[in-house]
């Protein structure tokens, strides 16, 4: 009897999240649509409907049907509901987003303020996700969470940076951001936050490498819609692969990594740290520009095939260099190509979905994506 009991639970149980995951992924559904896609009896389907409605997550969309007949009632989830806040730390930037249940952004601010282990920096953190939920006009008990995007290596509780030489902030806590910070917080690995995030909204990609092309270089192993960690939470860290012997000197310490040739200061440099400033000059045909760009597209494309060579998937480019490659990806395909053993063809290179903002976003949708497991 208990054995039946459960099983009737679990059953309930799927329905429910069934129908709340479809109608997310929809624009309106009528009952009846719901019913044949998910092959449910009316019932099934009224009764989760009213539950769904009760707990504030689903409401009436408007109707459907011809003239001169009753027309159905549509339903679809509403979709702030709940948010959740992602925060991305740089070494000169702070930028804070709020995500919805559908993973759109729904408020975003990017500002200038250098990173410090001080309570004045901890506390102007806490100031910023205040003034972004009362932005977004919604209360403190409909917030799931704040995620915190950090470029350093982060431990499997989310809690403590134990490899942070980029900010020279190794041993900093979640504790410590998050002091004046009044919801749940966790903290995250900034590339593995932004693969997570591009994957997320490709329902087509569940696995991919995530390439974060920014003042560092990240990477993210992405298998089966989650981030791969590795056994020692390393995993992805293209950054530090060796492309040069005895190349320029990393900040890791070792020379020639991907690090020293990929970054996007490589390219900002040029331009008084305004990456689009450089591709400005690369436009207007600037002759050291086009230099700079021939190098960086090598380095580039000799990297990415490595990467593709080791794991045969999608390769996502994203990052600071990411949000203008679109209109290059032609060019930089043709150059992989030519280092591949296997194909004629460079197709496995695409570019970001998140043009900005990225790492913030992966970082709240951890807790969305919680949230939606939950249902």
């Amino acid at each position: 009897m208990t054995v039946k009991k459960t099983a009737n639970m679990e059953i309930k149980k799927k329905n429910h999240s069934d129908i709340f995951q479809l109608l997310r992924k929809s624009d309106g559904l009528t009952k009846q649509e719901i019913v044949n896609t998910l092959q449910l009896c009316l019932p099934t389907v009224t009764q989760n409907i009213n539950d769904l409605s009760g707990q504030g997550l689903v409401t009436e969309y408007g109707t459907k049907g011809n003239t001169g007949g009753r027309r159905a009632k549509l339903y679809g989830i509403v979709k702030d509901a709940h948010v959740a806040v992602g925060i991305d730390i740089t070494r000169n930037h702070v930028a804070i987003v709020a995500v919805d249940l559908t993973g759109s952004i729904c408020y975003k601010k990017r500002v200038r303020r250098k990173f410090e282990e001080t309570d004045d920096y901890y506390r102007y953190l806490g100031e910023l996700v205040d003034d972004c939920i009362r932005s977004v006009n919604i209360t403190p008990e409909r917030v799931l969470g704040v995620g915190i995007g950090v470029p350093g290596l982060v431990t499997a509780d989310n809690q403590t940076v134990f490899y942070g030489e980029i900010l020279h902030f190794t041993g900093a806590t979640c504790s410590q951001f998050s002091r004046y910070i009044s919801y749940p917080t966790v903290m995250l690995n900034d590339a593995k936050a932004a693969g997570f995030a591009e994957t997320w909204i490709k329902p087509d990609i569940k696995t991919a490498f995530y390439l974060m092309l920014s003042n560092n270089i990240g990477g993210a192993v992405i298998m089966n819609g989650s981030p791969y960690m590795g056994s020692h939470f390393r995993s992805g860290e293209v950054g530090h692969i060796c492309i040069e012997r005895n190349g320029r000197k990393c900040y890791c310490g070792q020379r020639g990594c991907v690090d020293c040739y990929l970054a996007a200061t490589e390219l900002s440099d040029l331009t008084d740290g305004k990456i689009a400033g450089f591709f400005s000059l690369l436009a207007e045909g600037d002759p050291e520009a086009k230099a700079r760009w021939d190098s960086y597209l090598d380095h580039l494309a000799f990297t990415v095939n490595n990467v593709y060579m080791l794991f045969d998937c999608p390769i996502i480019l994203g990052g600071y260099v990411g949000e203008y490659l679109p209109a290059y990806m032609g060019e930089i395909k043709e150059r992989a190509r030519k280092y591949n053993s296997f194909e004629t063809n460079a197709d496995y290179l695409l570019p970001c979905m998140y043009r900005t903002e990225a790492i913030a976003a992966g970082s709240a949708l951890h807790f969305i994506t919680q949230f939606l497991e939950s249902i």
